[in-house]
């Protein structure tokens, strides 16, 4: 077995989640999100990042809004919708739960 396709896997696996938790504390542009999550020693590329918004915002998580720039054309920020809080909560719970389990295995 390859450790690094088991992290690889983790890591895809927690990407959403992060992504909610990014946006719930203020809206951001793609390529604010891509240098959050790099600093966050989660590297991301646009290309994977970019289906994944779409699929958050097509399930209503995510809403958007346009901001004009003086840099070129608009740009097109993400946050949180209500529905994105209230689905953000549960994964919370699910996220401590399982931490819980882990910390509680590893321990024993």
């Amino acid at each position: 077995m390859n450790a690094e396709n088991v992290k690889s896997q983790m890591r895809k696996g927690t990407l959403e989640y992060c992504i909610l938790l990014l946006l719930r504390k203020e809206a951001a542009y793609t390529s604010d999100i891509i240098q959050k999550l790099q600093e966050a020693k989660l590297i991301v590329v646009e290309g994977t990042l970019y289906p994944l918004l779409t699929r958050l915002k097509n399930s209503e998580l995510l809403g958007y809004r346009w901001v004009e720039s003086s840099q070129g054309p608009p740009r097109k920020y993400y946050e949180l919708t209500s529905k994105g809080e209230s689905f953000l909560s549960e994964l919370e719970t699910s996220w401590q739960e399982l931490t819980d389990t882990i910390n509680h295995i590893r321990n024993n």
